[in-house]
């Protein structure tokens, strides 16, 4: 079993990798194989709503939001990591998981999901609202830890220091495995995630 850790800060080991890291280690532990992946700092285009995916098969914008679409299918679990900025997920990452998960939302779909925040001081549950929201709209799983799933800090050192935030992080790796071990007991017991239903859109205009 394996979980993808998306980095999305700008800094590729700075504060959010730091956190990923304590619940990789927890992950590893567990024995679920793991890869940080870092979104890089380069512009990422937000979604246009253009439907070229649904043709070509994948995000008409060829960076790395089609990388990690490539790696989705091999993966069993995702923890997705943010700094916030002004209470929310870091621009880059927003516009990384629209595309993600508007060109690629099968390849996750019941498979456990959770966000992690960094940040100095405030709007970390802001921010952590905002992702989980993108699993539950995709038919997964959110993993939960202790305390909601935030450090806290201006430097990787400080993170350090957070005890209470690195706890949670191993907590999350640590439920994490628990729930991918119980996912995959359930599909040798012959249980699969249920069939969905066709989708019926309703808007209120009249």
């Amino acid at each position: 079993m394996k979980v993808i850790l998306v980095n999305g800060s700008p800094r590729e080991k700075g504060c959010t990798y730091t956190a990923l890291c304590e619940a990789e280690k927890a992950l590893n532990a567990n024995g679920i194989d793991t890869e940080i992946f870092w979104i890089g700092s380069s512009a990422i285009a937000g979604c246009t709503g253009c439907g070229g995916c649904a043709k070509a098969g994948k995000c008409v914008f060829d960076d790395s939001v089609n990388e990690l679409a490539e790696k989705a299918g091999g993966a069993d679990g995702f923890i997705f990591g943010s700094p916030v900025h002004y209470a929310a997920a870091s621009g880059a990452l927003t516009s990384f998981m629209d595309r993600l998960f508007y060109s690629a939302g099968g390849k996750m779909r019941g498979k456990p999901g959770a966000s992690v925040v960094s940040c100095r001081r405030g709007g970390a549950s802001a921010a952590f609202d905002q992702l989980n929201k993108y699993f539950t709209i995709n038919s997964m799983p959110v993993v939960s830890s202790q305390y909601w799933n935030q450090v806290h800090g201006s430097t990787p050192e400080d993170v350090c220091q957070d005890l209470e935030g690195l706890q949670t992080m191993r907590t999350l790796g640590n439920n994490m495995a628990w729930l991918l071990k119980c996912i995959d007991a359930g599909k040798k017991a012959g249980i699969t995630i249920p069939e969905q239903e066709p989708k019926v859109k309703t808007n209120f205009i009249r």
